[in-house]
């Protein structure tokens, strides 16, 4: 896919997530990758107003290469392309449901989300989840790195913070996120309540490989 495309894919997918109240002000990112090269949002912007002059370019160590300063979550979104073979595009928001799960305890940070309906499974597989340390902090990124060796996911909620989520394609990751979103949305209106998770009762899962590539 072409640079423009990508951009015009990222415009649609930021204000679909800005309009479903996703995210507000300026607390959003997303980025898609061509080549070695990232395209990020730039800081300060925000996804109800985004424009194709609002992304900032750069390398995969890091290095700025032409537009506006990248947001200073830029390097949650290379850990992924580095360590998540196959994603080509990330996004993360300060999304309701996504925060208020991340505030449970959870037995195992490599898999967080309940399976209350097959879909999250299907998308994503494991959602892993990342400690809480302060936004665009180092120890941030480095807690990040370590779960994603850990858990090989495509998904992950940080502590208080957020859903971080990739995908084939700026519109792959949009299906992932809304999916990672209204799964928490649904484990935390069932937490505290005696129900059942979902068993794969003589029901093929598909991997997501699978799933994503699937028409729907």
């Amino acid at each position: 896919m072409e640079q423009k495309d990508c951009i015009r894919q990222s415009l649609e997918v930021a204000r679909l997530l800005f309009l479903r109240n996703r995210t507000c002000g300026a607390s959003a990112n997303m980025s898609f990758l061509l080549g070695d090269r990232v395209f990020v949002t730039a800081s300060g912007t925000c996804f109800g107003t985004l424009t194709e002059d609002d992304f900032a370019e750069i390398s995969l160590a890091g290095e700025h290469l032409s537009g506006k300063a990248p947001s200073k979550e830029w390097p949650a979104h290379v850990a992924m392309y580095r360590l998540c073979p196959g994603v080509q595009a990330v996004i993360h928001i300060h999304g309701r449901a996504g925060v208020l799960w991340s505030t449970m305890a959870h037995p195992d940070p490599d898999d967080c989300v309940p399976k209350h309906t097959p879909y999250l499974e299907m998308r994503v597989g494991k959602t892993g989840l990342v400690d809480d340390y302060a936004p665009g902090s180092r120890e941030l990124f480095q807690a990040l790195e370590e779960r994603i060796l850990a858990c090989g996911s495509r998904a992950y909620l940080l502590k208080r913070h957020g859903a971080l989520v990739g995908g084939d394609s700026v519109m792959d990751a949009f299906y992932n996120l809304e999916e990672l979103e209204e799964s928490c949305g649904v484990a935390w209106e069932l937490a505290g309540r005696s129900v059942q998770t979902f068993k794969n009762n003589g029901v093929d899962i598909f991997p997501p490989a699978v799933y994503n590539n699937s028409t729907r």
